[in-house]
């Protein structure tokens, strides 16, 4: 085993320390965030620090970098209040990696991938069409995380678009079967597939599979 301490990980070149925290803390939830700016037009881009924070209210956060530098799907957050959530499959992974290109908000990262916008009837928020699922969310909150100067957005879910094969008889979702994709650091993507799903754990009752 190799040893990093706080000291020899400060003392890397950044490109080198970059990769070595976004990827030590483990596989990540790779999505799209799609917005649309008061002017409409779209706006796509690839995030993965999407995480589930409740099922009752149902609701979902996701971590924003620093605004010291334009960020266009904040803005278009805080102008409309809505945004969707896209998960990513293994054929759309070049077109999803390059939606974190720094284009102007006046230049929609749908024009410049092959993704697709998807309308629903009374949605004016695109979706990414061919994304097995898809979240509608409404902006509720938002904390900064003073450390460093990030901001850790709260949304509510307000609809979710599931391809049918996907739910099981309990609804849960088992996404290997459209090959959604995982993010291993900054640009590594995974295609995981399960391995096994086990009943509620309890005290002193051995571990059953429900497969």
């Amino acid at each position: 085993m190799i040893h990093f301490s706080k000291n020899t990980i400060e003392q890397l070149p950044k490109i080198p320390r970059l990769n070595l925290i976004n990827s030590c803390t483990g596989y990540k939830s790779a999505n799209l965030i799609a917005t649309k700016t008061l002017e409409g037009v779209s706006n796509v881009a690839i995030f993965s620090s999407i995480t589930h924070l409740g099922s009752d209210p149902a609701m979902l956060g996701f971590i924003l970098r620093p605004t010291t530098v334009p960020r266009n799907t904040y803005k278009n957050i805080k102008d409309l209040g809505f945004f969707t959530v896209n998960h990513i499959t293994e054929t759309m992974i070049a077109d999803a990696h390059h939606s974190s290109a720094g284009y102007d908000e006046s230049i929609s990262e749908f024009y410049k991938t092959s993704l697709e916008e998807e309308y629903y009837d009374g949605i004016s928020i695109p979706f990414v069409k061919n994304s097995p699922v898809q979240i509608l969310c409404k902006y509720l909150n938002e904390y900064e995380i003073k450390e460093n100067g990030t901001i850790h957005i709260i949304a509510s879910i307000e609809q979710i678009i599931i391809k049918e094969n996907l739910i099981q008889k309990d609804n849960w979702l088992r996404l290997d079967l459209e090959n959604v994709v995982t993010i291993n650091g900054l640009n590594g993507y995974c295609v995981p597939k399960l391995v096994d799903r086990f009943e509620y754990a309890r005290p002193n009752v051995p571990t059953k599979s429900m497969l």
